[in-house]
């Protein structure tokens, strides 16, 4: 067999993109995206995306070059995901709940040739492009203005070259989109944090996002033609690939600008939601409001992430009629990669023993090759007896190519055939991974993942502090929130309360950084080399209990 060889005819580049064009084929008549009062269907949709890839292509983007985008959840934001990379572009989703400075550093680091944004984010954007340093270039900008809400499109657009709606009119429904020359052509760029002072910019090919969206699809056993509710904003590692995954199955998407409980039951109502995802936070909030009583006419299936879900909440939430399921990834694998597989023996089990079953992170996803938990100086596995720690590493397809512009931070997670994570965690004897800790500290948030080391930099500027550090405090609300210790100079007088660290950390980070709690002490704990032990603070902050739900 020696002389069979790959051929053109069995070995053409692998990406999500011809996910569009078979739907608008198989389902062409099918609902695709719905938003308030509009509905297009997957003919519309793949025009519509053809004309923007045509339009952007128009602009003089060029292949390879970066294209951002700052939006909620809105069917511009959905048609981009397919647009930006028909066009040959790399399609760059950005936080919309970072603060401009952090904006600004992401544009530049990324090098952004042009930025869509959505009508609510005008002056975000053009705060964080008038800091950029002078004479360095800045992206083109179009506004996305479709809302009822939005300023008209014969409106002044000041800075802005044109709107969204004017791309479509004007691009080319026959546009021959731009197939990658191989599969491991760049396709996506998202930032794992709002991280200035060294962004992480997290690029993934399109074979990895076509594996992690087929993946996700088998593994949370999506069927044909579901109903999608966007509760998961798409900017969060590209909706965990579930953009294009939707596209596969047929899929319709409803779209909403804004998370409210009581507006997503009424959605799943109206729509029949069958399918939604979300940070445990959306499971707290789907039960705490009073049309939550009631339990649904139907399972709606909901796919968690991030922080395990504290066991009331998952109980509270499954006895509503929604069905559970938890599993875990990160920005660098693009999606989900290991999930609680369930097993249907363990519906027998008490309520309680169900929760702590379904909190942990599970096994690996068919389309991840292989996952383990190993010492990280020797490499070799630890026991599978829950109780040894170890480093999370993987290896597969959806692994992403590297970090923009990091070859050393690249190397250092990208070793001995693994991806390292950085988190720290345990398995199980039954084969099953569950999350102990992250390793550099990251506190997860409403489904964020923060920096501890940047929150205690800001807390460092405030002339008061002598050391600060900060580590994670359980919230019902919002899985996490940070919580900083803090020790004072003696000399300082008067001292600042509570109150007055929180409002000078808010002048200076994103809502969702800002520390929830601050706890002075004359001391903090360190170790015999002077470090600080975050392990003993984040007993202290566990002891606290968790911090009284309050939104960021």
């Amino acid at each position: 067999m020696e002389d069979l060889k790959p051929t053109s005819a069995n070995s053409s580049p692998l990406t999500p993109l011809g996910f569009l064009e078979r739907a608008a084929t198989v389902y062409g008549d099918c609902p695709s995206v719905i938003y308030g009062d509009t509905a297009y269907t997957w003919t519309q949709t793949h025009r519509r995306c053809l004309r923007v890839a045509s339009s952007i292509s128009s602009l003089g983007i060029k292949t390879g070059n970066v294209v951002s985008v700052l939006s909620p959840n809105i069917p511009a934001m959905y048609e981009l995901h397919f647009a930006v990379p028909m066009s040959g572009a790399i399609l760059n989703n950005i936080n919309t709940r970072l603060d401009s400075r952090t904006v600004s550093v992401l544009l530049r680091h990324s090098e952004s040739k042009l930025v869509f944004v959505d009508y609510e984010l005008r002056s975000l954007i053009l705060e964080a492009i008038s800091l950029f340093p002078p004479n360095t270039p800045s992206p083109r900008l179009v506004l996305i203005a479709g809302d009822s809400g939005a300023p008209s499109r014969a409106a002044p657009l000041d800075d802005f070259l044109c709107t969204y709606e004017d791309l479509v009119d004007r691009g080319d429904e026959g546009f021959e989109w731009v197939s990658p020359s191989n599969e491991w052509v760049p396709m996506t760029l998202n930032y794992t944090s709002g991280t200035t002072s060294s962004p992480k910019g997290v690029v993934h090919s399109h074979r990895g996002v076509f594996i992690i969206a087929v993946d996700s699809l088998i593994d949370w056993g999506v069927p044909k033609q579901p109903v999608y509710l966007w509760t998961l904003p798409m900017f969060h590692a590209n909706g965990w690939s579930y953009p294009y995954g939707m596209a596969a199955v047929g899929g319709t998407n409803i779209c909403v600008r804004k998370f409210d409980a009581q507006i997503i039951y009424s959605m799943i109502k109206r729509y029949r939601v069958t399918h939604m995802c979300g940070a445990p936070v959306v499971l707290n909030m789907l039960t705490n409001v009073p049309s939550g009583t009631e339990k649904l006419e139907y399972p709606v299936h909901i796919l968690t992430a991030g922080a395990p879900p504290p066991a009331p909440v998952l109980f509270r939430t499954e006895s509503l009629g929604f069905v559970v399921s938890h599993g875990y990834g990160l920005t660098e694998t693009a999606g989900l990669v290991v999930s609680c597989a369930w097993k249907r023996k363990w519906n027998l089990l008490p309520a309680t023993e169900r929760a702590r079953l379904k909190s942990r992170q599970g096994v690996r996803t068919v389309g991840l090759t292989r996952m383990d938990v190993v010492n990280p100086d020797s490499g070799l596995s630890v026991k599978r007896d829950g109780t040894s720690l170890g480093e999370v590493v993987l290896r597969g397809g959806c692994v992403m190519l590297g970090y923009l512009k990091d070859q050393s931070g690249t190397a250092k997670c990208m070793k001995d055939g693994w991806f390292y994570t950085g988190d720290v965690g345990v398995m199980h004897p039954d084969g099953y991974l569950e999350i102990k800790d992250r390793s550099k500290d990251v506190i997860i948030s409403g489904g964020e993942n923060l920096s501890s080391v940047e929150v205690e930099s800001v807390l460092y500027t405030n002339p008061a502090v002598n050391e600060a550090a900060v580590v994670a405090r359980p919230d019902e609300f919002w899985g996490e929130t940070p919580c900083a210790f803090v020790s004072l100079k003696s000399e300082v007088r008067p001292k600042p309360t509570e109150k007055e660290i929180i409002e000078y950390c808010r002048k200076k980070l994103p809502k969702y950084m800002v520390p929830k709690t601050v706890v002075f002490t004359d001391e903090l704990p360190k170790t015999s080399t002077g470090k600080i032990q975050k392990f003993v603070l984040r007993q202290m902050a566990k002891g606290l209990g968790s911090s009284r739900p309050s939104r960021m």
